[in-house]
Order: C-alpha cells, then sequence, then structure tokens
C-alpha cells in the first residue's frame, strides 16, 4: 500500500521501564510527531499536554507508522520509529492475520487534529481509486512528498473524529431541498443559478450539477461573484434568517478564504457540531471541512487528500470532483457500545480500525483493555497506568504507547482517559 520509504529515526527521550534487561520492553513509548499547517492551533494540543503555546501552530500530531511521519519511539537498542519496528518484525507486532490482511503494515493512524481556522474542502478516494493513482502517479516520476502530489499512498482513508472540545464541521451534502431553501432569496446571480439547478432536480443529479458548477474550473464563480454571496447572507443575519449557523459559516468561510467558491458550497453541506465525547465517522468520497476545535482522529493509514478549495495546499478540481460521493444524507454518527466496565467501543464499519475509550478511576480498579492485534493507546486526561506483562508506562495526556500483538492483555489503572486504536 506504501511506497517504501522509512523516515529517518528521530532521537526518543528516556522511558521508564519495568524490565530494562529483557531482549525487550513488552511496552513501547511512542512519540507523537508534530504537523504545522497554517490552519492548526498554537495553543489545543500544547495545552492538552501541560504545555505552553507552540511559535509554530500546531495543527496535528502523529501517532503511527506512515512513511511521511512514522512515530519515534523508545526502544533497548537505540533510536527507531514505529515504521520501521513494525517492517523489521510484522508477524510479532501485528500478528500474523493483520500481517496477512494489510500487506505487512500497520493500517491505522491515530493523531490529535486542531484547527483553529477552517481547513480544505476536501475528499478522500476509495481504495481501488487510490491504488490506481497512486501507480499512475508514482508512473510519473514525481517524488512521493512533492506538494503536486495528489497520492501519497495507495490506500484509502475513511476517518473517525472523536470530539475532546466543541468541535465544527461541515460533512456531507444536506438534503437538495433544504438547499434551495438556503440559497433561495439572496438575490445573487449564482445563488439564483443554484437555485434553480436545485428546483429542477432536487435529487443527486441535481446536487451533482450544482456543487461541480461551484469548483469546475471553467465554470466557478469570480472572487467578486463569492464576496457577494457573503455579503447578501451578512445581510441576511440581521434581517431574518433561513439558518443563522448556515450563514454565519459563509460569512466566516469569506474571511478567512476571500472569494474561493468553498464558501458558497458550504451551503450545500451539513453542519455538523460534536461536544466532548461525540463523533463524526467519514467515509471514502464523504465531502468535508473541519471548521475548529479538538479531537482525536482515528483514520486508515493514509495521508491520500483531495482539495479544491479553502485551503494555500495544493488542489485537484477534477480528481476532487472525480471520488465525491454526491448522494445527500446527514452526517454518521457512532454511539458507543459497553459491555460492563469503563470502556466503550466505536465500531467503524471499515476494517481498518475501531476506537475504544477507556475512563478509569479507583472505583474501576485495574481494568484489562479488551482489543485485538496491534494497539496504540493514548493519553487523553488524568494519569493512567499501563501494563502488559512485567512492564508498564503511565499515560499522561499526549504520551502512547505501541502494544505489540503479542504483548499480554493491557490493565489500566489510576485516574483519568486514555483511548485505543485496534482492528478489528
Amino acid at each position: 500500500m506504501y511506497p517504501e520509504r522509512v523516515a529517518e529515526p528521530l532521537t526518543p527521550r528516556r522511558s521508564r521501564r519495568a524490565s530494562s534487561n529483557d531482549r525487550r520492553a513488552p511496552l513501547d513509548r511512542i512519540h507523537g510527531v508534530e504537523r504545522h499547517y497554517s490552519w492548526g492551533s498554537h495553543g489545543a494540543i500544547p495545552a492538552l499536554m501541560g504545555a505552553p503555546p507552540s511559535p509554530q501552530p500546531v495543527a496535528e500530531l502523529w501517532f503511527g507508522a506512515h512513511p511521511s511521519a512514522p512515530a519515534p519511539l523508545e526502544a533497548p537498542q537505540g533510536p527507531v520509529d514505529l515504521l520501521r519496528l513494525v517492517t523489521a518484525d510484522p508477524e510479532h507486532t501485528l500478528g500474523s492475520d493483520v500481517a496477512a490482511r494489510f500487506h505487512r503494515r500497520l493500517p491505522f493512524l491515530l493523531k490529535l487534529i486542531a484547527p483553529a481556522r477552517p481547513l480544505s474542502l476536501q475528499v478522500h478516494p476509495d481504495l481501488a481509486r487510490a491504488r490506481e493513482m497512486f501507480a499512475a502517479e508514482e508512473a510519473t516520476g514525481v517524488a512521493v512528498d512533492s506538494p503536486r502530489r495528489n497520492y501519497k499512498d495507495a490506500n484509502h482513508k475513511p476517518e473517525l473524529v472523536y470530539a475532546l472540545s466543541h468541535f465544527e464541521a461541515l460533512c456531507g451534502f444536506r438534503a437538495p431541498r433544504r438547499a434551495a431553501e438556503l440559497l433561495a432569496g439572496l438575490g445573487a446571480p449564482v445563488t439564483d443559478r443554484l437555485h434553480a439547478m436545485l428546483r429542477a432536480e432536487p435529487d443527486t443529479a441535481g446536487v451533482k450539477r450544482a456543487f461541480t458548477s461551484l469548483l469546475n474550473l471553467v465554470t466557478r464563480p469570480e472572487p467578486a461573484a463569492v464576496a457577494a454571496v457573503a455579503a447578501a447572507c451578512a445581510r441576511r443575519l440581521e434581517t431574518g434568517s433561513p439558518s443563522d449557523r448556515a450563514d454565519r459559516t459563509v460569512v466566516l468561510l469569506q474571511r478567512e478564504y476571500p472569494g474561493d467558491p468553498g464558501v458558497i458550497a458550504s451551503l450545500l453541506l451539513n453542519p455538523v457540531t460534536l461536544n466532548p465525547g461525540e463523533t463524526l465517522f467519514v467515509p471514502a468520497g464523504g465531502v468535508h471541512a473541519y471548521l475548529s476545535g479538538l479531537a482525536v482522529e482515528l483514520m486508515a493509514s493514509s495521508d491520500n487528500v483531495l482539495r479544491a478549495g479553502l485551503t494555500d495546499k495544493h488542489i485537484d478540481v477534477p480528481e476532487m470532483l472525480a471520488c465525491v460521493d454526491y448522494v445527500a444524507a446527514p452526517p454518521i454518527r457512532l454511539a458507543p457500545e459497553y459491555f460492563g466496565g469503563p470502556v466503550g467501543v466505536f465500531y467503524a464499519p471499515v476494517d481498518d480500525f475501531e476506537l475504544a475509550v477507556a475512563h478509569v478511576n479507583a472505583g474501576t480498579g485495574s481494568y484489562e483493555l479488551r482489543g485485538r492485534g496491534p494497539r496504540i493507546i493514548l493519553g487523553i486526561e488524568g494519569a493512567v497506568t499501563v501494563r502488559s506483562g512485567d512492564a508498564e508506562e503511565t499515560l499522561t495526556p499526549g504520551l502512547a504507547v505501541f502494544v505489540r500483538a503479542d504483548d499480554s492483555g493491557p490493565v489500566l489503572s489510576g485516574d483519568g482517559v486514555v483511548v485505543q486504536a485496534d482492528v478489528p
């Protein structure tokens, strides 16, 4: 699924181990890799970890084995990263089943994500498209880390967001009739045209036609036309709006990305608000844009993002539009399942990952965390001790361990919250 590339190892910090003379410690402390994108927060992720604000925006913190940013880990044999660990011994780190199903690769990528301003209007490809187009781009000879590349790997990227704070997003298409209601009466040529499209075809075909006309490089509106729509939404907020939230989003996006057609496209999309502990699942083909907040994000191990607007990064409108699912549907929210004890599991409708959230305190005592295959356990609140065999690590927010498939089942104690990514 990935090119055969291995990142240079980062120098890890020292870790407390229960049995330093073992061939290896049964738990591998891993450190997140910061990703400094312009839309990120200077303070949200550092604050979670008890650190001062960063001079650079910390948009994401990656815990995984993707070649773009494999997480460094602490190992008795010296500096190594999670990609090298898995590549060197997939049978023991992943287990034979996961190694066979996912081509000897860790199938998921766990992140913290902290948008302080809206990020790109985007979609992720399905697996067949990712494989086809990655091979096509490889054949061109363009470096895999080039900003002009769409496909960094040959994998799909369904993703699950678990909110740690109030989290705002846009995801999927509204019902066509509702979108038409929001476009009506704005008095701008662009919105009049879109309104007519959706009234004539209040179905998937109409949604596709309207969305494509906004983003297509030939038919997209000029910046002045986008500004006119934003001004009309601002006026409507003062005189009576059919959706204050939709109009405020238009005004916000125009302020952040003036003249971008994605500003108007937001009127076609579902608004999403997550409170702490709530989730959103984004399947392949699901158009989305995250607006603000702090969350855990769990996805298939991929960095394939196709953008069509609301960004200063590379965009490829035709490729993005080719991957979009235009069926109007409400956002997919998952509820946790409980099997007794303090752990709720969010089962995403994919084979690559599932997310467990464990709330541990003195009342729960020690608790064995269920799961299968390789796991990453990440602290998000308080202090939780993870024991496996003779080793233990105490996880505070932002600290994580990798649990190999052949390790003893992790046992939790302490007072706090951790999340676990594992494989169904």
